[in-house]
């Protein structure tokens, strides 16, 4: 099922990570991809300003963004030789896709929460990876828990090569 209205998934979307949190279920603060970077590196990221969203056969992405990056998104970046700036972190929430049975035509909306994924630039830090780190968290449906995915903080960084001139972001901001 395609999406029909990109404004109105967003929304959806947004609702969705803010209406399914659930503090109690597990203590985020100590998870970490081994070697990498930790889940409580991203505090309150529920509440960034969404980017976009992405489509893939398995899952729908809310991509949202710190006030730093938001502020170099609204700079015109990603572009060709500009770089983020040191403190950007975006924030990928992924969900299986479901149709909406309340809706009177065909939409598809959230499911099931799948993984939360993070990205983070700090030259100092992640030199060898031109400043980025990146980390993704599977979500366990059954046991309401994230788990680690990967180790070390470039598990993410051989795919966002083909973006380089991107400075390794593959979303962009569209127009609202």
């Amino acid at each position: 099922m395609r999406v029909k209205s990109w404004a109105g998934i967003l929304a959806v979307m947004a609702l969705a990570g803010v209406a399914g949190a659930d503090p109690a279920v597990q203590d985020r603060s100590a998870l970490r991809v081994p070697g990498g970077l930790a889940f409580a590196e991203f505090r309150g990221y529920e509440a960034w300003q969404p980017v976009a969203v992405s489509q893939v056969p398995e899952g729908l992405k809310l991509i949202a963004a710190n006030p730093v990056m938001m502020a170099a998104y609204r700079q015109g970046l990603p572009a060709d030789g500009k770089q983020f700036p040191d403190g950007s972190k975006i924030v990928k929430i992924e969900w299986a896709p479901r149709p909406n049975p309340a809706s009177p035509y065909p939409v598809t909306v959230p499911g099931a929460l799948m993984s939360v994924s993070f990205i983070e630039k700090d030259l100092k830090r992640f030199p060898a990876t031109h400043g980025w780190a990146y980390a993704q968290f599977l979500y366990d449906p059954a046991t309401g828990a994230f788990k680690p995915n990967g180790t070390g903080s470039e598990c993410g960084y051989a795919c966002h090569t083909a973006v380089a001139a991107q400075d390794y972001i593959f979303t962009g901001y569209p127009k609202r």
